[in-house]
């Protein structure tokens, strides 16, 4: 491993421990007002009239008919189908009509709350089935897809091979919404200063704001300046979402030239903003008459909401997951991002791929389960390997040590031993999950599209400042990245410095998305800091910038999905132990190990608390965290009926590593803030079905859906041959 002075704190450890960083919340300027959003409140249907109470002097409400004759009614993330306003009619609850300004934020919600809005209700389509089935009509298209994918592999027709096949297993997975539940709310400043739109921003892209919402008013990106605020917490929440926010504030901006503030109370985030995408996964699997898998053909639907937002590249990288960590001789996956009439899914730690891998990780654990066969062992027969093709048909460029990963999760957990004693319906049980993550943008998308630029600055006191596009939200990328600027240069760490991004200020170093972070624009610190170095005595003041470059060799064809999607992935293994009352179903989580590969551990805490946090939140999103909607409405509101592990609710864990350097990240290092959620939910799953001895294929299993398996599921022991 490199020594990248572990004995030094975060960069932001004390600002955040002593409660003086300074939140979006903490703002204020002269003359500040504040702002709120005026909603929807059915999910589909024609707004036919909105009648808004006398305002009093120094309110204002704006909404699409206030967009200058030059703007237009449109948000820019991966496309521009997301409306700023609603403008006539509703998609979703939610949807943003308008937005009302003014000093006082009591009287403000109290006037929102007498605006009156009369609709021409209609029939949503609220789940996957329902958009299947075109219930109350398409909502784009004439099949609702908002986009599909398809990928192959393998030689051989997979059809004929179903056909031939001695037995096939099918079985049908489904996950559900998540919620970010980070702990600062969405919310954001804006004021016009100097001629330019200046946001101050609780987000993790600052240059996608400027690009989604500049058309609104007819302005350009360079019209717009975007400084993001200490972040508290996001995991893609606030990747888009926050676009949402900026354009009704862009809007009122244009007209009163005031600082206006629009904060979200705990309510607001947890109804009206993007969550995790639910899912619906169904397999098709050939078996030989000794069990072998022949081929694995598989369909997945993921609910993407009204509008498109991250969605397409969301079900990319989740077909691209399907086959997890695993290679089959031929492998199909078709998938379909489905409109509907909820509030717009979109990016969550995992970015799709969590939803897939729980599928796969289930479903390989239900065949061996069926044959008899112990799941980690028939688990180990089809193990990806440096150099086998992916789904993509490109190949795996890293040697993989998924067993070693293993041997360390099972030989720490007594995997085998506990398995062998528990058995099938005892009330206690143990379970395996293997998975990874492609680290960066998929294929072409960090040189086509992305094309990170990062500069380093030697300053006359002797400071270096890195100047970057990524952000910290609780990450630890603030300090991470110093760390590898202060190894390079030969500096000491409190020497270099790393500021919040203004985007007047820094290059456009792409998103803090895709477990990219640390592994490119890391990559390009360091380039940049080799080179500042060899230069270091030319001047007292002096900066160097480094570009992205792909490695060559490695094609990739965006038309058709096919070639390297990945040059890197991360790779984990973890074992869960549980203990179910059978009177109760009240749940107990007694042990936790994983083991993980993700390069060189540029900061060996941040990585340990990176891995406690996504094990813990994977768990969370399999066991309690149910967020129902029910006809196009969030039932679940607040913290208090939308239920998150604590502390209190997970034992110690235990975390291994396994360090396979990644070639171009720096120092060795891989992405891994995604990883680590991946794969804790098929593992839970795995364990709560062996201790009740009931089949689940869904999550999340909160105690009451855990109750209803032990009374009614399919036995695990009786589906056995």
């Amino acid at each position: 491993m490199a020594d990248m002075r572990n004995d030094k704190a975060r960069k932001d450890a004390i600002s955040k421990a002593s409660g003086r960083e300074t939140y979006v919340g903490d703002l204020s300027l002269d003359g500040m007002i504040y702002a709120c959003l005026v909603r929807t409140s059915v999910p589909r249907g024609i707004i036919k009239s909105i009648t808004l109470p006398p305002l009093p002097d120094g309110y204002y409400y704006f909404d699409d008919r206030n967009i200058p004759e030059n703007g237009r009614n449109e948000l820019w993330m991966i496309q521009k189908d997301w409306k700023c306003f609603a403008a006539g009619s509703s998609g979703y609850v939610g949807e943003t009509i308008g937005i009302l300004c003014g000093p006082d934020r009591t009287l403000l919600y109290s006037l929102r709350d007498q605006i009156k809005v009369e609709y021409e209700e209609q029939t949503p389509a609220v789940s996957i089935e329902d958009s299947l089935a075109l219930v109350g009509g398409p909502i784009i298209g004439e099949n609702n897809y908002h986009c599909t994918v398809e990928l192959q592999a393998g030689d051989g027709d997979i059809d004929e091979i179903m056909k031939n096949a001695y037995r096939v297993v099918e079985e049908k997975f489904s996950t559900g919404h998540q919620e970010h539940m980070h702990l600062e709310t969405n919310g954001m400043m804006v004021n016009y200063e100097d001629g330019k739109y200046v946001y101050y921003a609780s987000c993790q892209c600052p240059f996608y704001i400027r690009k989604s919402v500049a058309g609104i008013i007819g302005a350009t990106p360079e019209d717009i300046i975007v400084r993001q605020m200490s972040t508290g917490g996001a995991f893609g929440g606030k990747e888009h979402f926050p676009d949402v926010v900026a354009g009704p504030l862009i809007l009122a901006e244009y007209y009163l030239k005031k600082p206006i503030k629009l904060i979200f109370n705990r309510e607001e985030d947890t109804q009206f903003s993007v969550k995790r995408h639910p899912s619906v996964v169904k397999f098709k699997t050939a078996l030989d008459r000794k069990g072998n898998i022949l081929a694995m053909d598989s369909i997945v639907y993921y609910n993407a909401g009204r509008y498109l937002a991250s969605s397409y590249i969301v079900i990319q990288r989740g077909c691209m997951h399907i086959e997890g960590v695993y290679k089959f001789p031929v492998a199909r996956t078709r998938g379909y991002s489905m409109a509907t009439n909820t509030f717009p899914s979109c990016a969550f730690r995992g970015f799709g791929a969590p939803q897939t891998i729980f599928a796969v990780e289930t479903h390989m654990t239900h065949i061996a389960e069926k044959l008899g066969v112990d799941p980690v062992e028939y688990k180990r027969r089809y193990l990806i390997k440096q150099g086998d093709t992916t789904i993509t048909n490109g190949k795996i460029v890293e040697n993989v040590r998924t067993p070693e990963l293993i041997e360390k999760v099972c030989k720490a957990s007594d995997y085998f031993e506990k398995s062998r004693k528990y058995g099938f319906g005892s009330g206690k049980g143990i379970g395996f999950s293997l998975y990874n993550h492609g680290g960066a943008f998929t294929g072409n998308g960090e040189s086509a599209i992305i094309k990170a630029v990062v500069k380093v600055c030697k300053r006359k006191d002797g400071t270096v400042l890195i100047k970057a596009g990524q952000t910290e939200m609780g990450q630890g990328f603030s300090s991470a990245v110093c760390r590898i600027a202060a190894k390079t240069l030969g500096i000491p760490y409190e020497k270099v410095i790393y500021k919040y991004p203004d985007t007047s200020v820094v290059p456009d170093s792409g998103p803090t998305a895709a477990s990219r972070s640390t592994m490119v624009p890391g990559n390009l610190v360091m380039k940049a800091c080799e080179e500042l170095k060899a230069r270091w005595d030319e001047a007292d003041e002096l900066e160097c910038e480094a570009h992205y470059e792909h490695p060559e060799g490695y094609p990739w064809d965006q038309a058709s999905f096919q070639g390297y999607a990945y040059l890197g992935y991360g790779w984990g293994a973890c074992v869960v132990e549980v203990e179910v009352d059978p009177r109760t179903a009240e749940t107990k989580i007694k042990g936790i190990w994983s083991a993980h590969d993700v390069g060189n551990c540029i900061d060996p805490l941040i990585v340990h608390g990176q891995v406690n946090g996504g094990i813990a939140q994977g768990i969370g999103w399999a066991s309690t965290e149910l967020l129902e909607n029910k006809g196009g409405y969030f039932k679940q509101h607040s913290m208090s009926d939308y239920i998150i592990p604590t502390s209190m609710d997970l034992p110690a864990q235990e975390v291994y590593y396994a360090n396979e350097p990644y070639k171009w990240g720096p120092y060795g290092a891989k992405g891994m803030g995604e990883l680590v959620f991946n794969g804790s939910g098929a593992a839970y799953v795995d364990a709560l079905s062996r201790a009740i001895n009931r089949k689940i294929d869904s999550i999340p299993n909160p105690t009451e859906v855990i109750m209803g398996h032990i009374l009614h599921s399919e036995k695990l022991t009786e589906d056995k041959r």
